[in-house]
């Protein structure tokens, strides 16, 4: 298949979702022709190819962060990425277009997708769809809702990540569409353990390691406050990542007297990130919600257990007392209680840990890729199909007479109509 990915966000840009789509795209890459339209910031070319996958990307002179967009910015890709991709497809031919994020991606994957004729595959990740620590999240505001709406309904198929995720599109934009759920994937972690003594670590600290964007909805000062809380325990908090946040988080730590208790490591290259996880003990997070959560799967293939709550997609693959802790919503005292547990009982540490391991090994990239290789044959099965039955009924012929006549896709095999689980 001839493949055009269409993502706001892509490496070293954004978060997760730009970071799936990277390993997804560079693992489609390995079978067929993948090509993705994405957004520019100083220091990156406009067009390279990196891992077999080419990459395509518009400026957008509005971004001030590489971690976090704003609205112009995203406005600007609306209009400069539309413009590129139909350029794109009229000079090579494409098969599919898989769009990330109903915004601000959805609206150029569909316009480029629309005008080429090409199926368009929506993917959704939680946060474009429902984001609490965020006034401006679509959910909250009849236009947006109603923009966001009218996208889902003009995709060919709608792909969620989680069950969370497609239940809030259900509930919030459109309950007659059913979606299909891929779980994300991750890369087989690198090898290595990280030295605690380069990090300034004692070997007998309890290490507590989180990573992510430093912003709202991470509530990585609900964090701070657990570490408080665990100030006397021999605790010591990593966080990996960066963000708008990362000096006012700095202050805060400094205002609860734990600034010795916690190091902000900053961005680190993948193989630095993997040693600094399998150096640790626990994995935490106080993220208000997420699509998915991919961070988790990493930290359970190095055998971490996993303290979270239980609002978000990864409640699909962790299970309270299995794979750690899922606590309610803002319950810091339990958060800081269940730390304490797992610190005291290296036992059970170790058997968490063994379990993780075991589960991260079904939620690996090519499984995730492999899933999304059936979706995009079957919205090109049902696009061929319905260009069929509509050149059927201009010319009043039979079907048979007229599936001679269209050309398929190269390198595509059997058409069969394919299950989506």
């Amino acid at each position: 298949m001839r493949i055009l990915f269409c993502n706001y966000e892509y490496p070293p840009l954004g978060g997760g979702g730009g970071v799936l789509n990277a390993l997804l795209a560079q693992e489609l890459a390995k079978q067929h022709e993948v090509t993705v339209l994405t957004s520019r910031a100083p220091g990156l070319q406009s067009e390279s190819w990196e891992h077999g996958v080419q990459v395509v990307r518009v400026p957008v002179v509005f971004r001030r962060q590489d971690a976090v967009a704003n609205l112009r910015s995203m406005f600007a890709f609306m209009v400069l990425g539309t413009r590129t991709g139909k350029r794109l497809t009229q000079k090579q031919p494409y098969d599919v277009v898989n769009t990330h994020f109903v915004l601000p991606s959805g609206p150029v994957g569909h316009a480029v997708a629309r005008a080429a004729r090409l199926p368009h595959v929506l993917s959704v990740h939680g946060g474009d769809l429902y984001d609490p620590s965020k006034f401006i999240s679509p959910h909250r505001h009849f236009m947006l809702r109603t923009w966001v709406r009218w996208l889902l309904r003009r995709s060919d198929i709608v792909v969620g990540q989680s069950r969370n995720t497609l239940d809030n599109m259900r509930h919030f934009y459109a309950s007659e569409i059913e979606g299909v759920r891929i779980p994300l994937g991750i890369q087989r972690p690198s090898v290595g353990v990280g030295c605690r003594g380069h990090y300034g670590c004692a070997a007998d600290e309890f290490l507590l390691v989180t990573v992510g964007r430093l912003i709202a909805r991470k509530g990585l000062d609900q964090l701070l406050t657990v570490v408080a809380q665990l100030r006397h325990e021999r605790a010591r908090l990593l966080v990996i990542g960066t963000g708008p946040l990362e000096t006012p988080l700095k202050a805060e730590a400094r205002r609860k007297g734990i600034a010795d208790h916690v190091q902000f490591l900053g961005h680190v290259d993948e193989a630095e990130k993997f040693r600094i996880l399998r150096m640790s003990d626990l994995y935490v997070s106080t993220s208000r919600h997420e699509g998915f959560g991919l961070v988790f799967l990493e930290a359970m293939a190095c055998r971490l257990p996993v303290v979270c709550y239980n609002n978000g997609g990864q409640t699909d693959f962790l299970e309270d007392r299995t794979t750690g802790y899922l606590l309610p919503l803002d319950d810091l005292n339990a958060f800081a209680a269940r730390c304490r547990d797992l610190k005291a009982d290296p036992t059970l540490r170790q058997r968490i840990g063994a379990e993780n391991q075991r589960r991260a090994e079904t939620l690996f990239i090519d499984r995730c890729a492999d899933e999304y290789a059936k979706v995009f044959q079957e919205a090109i099965t049902r696009c061929q199909m319905e260009t069929l039955v509509s050149v059927s009924s201009a010319k009043k012929l039979p079907l048979g007479a007229v599936a001679g006549r269209l050309a398929a896709p190269s390198n595509q095999g059997s058409l069969a109509p394919i299950s989506l689980r």
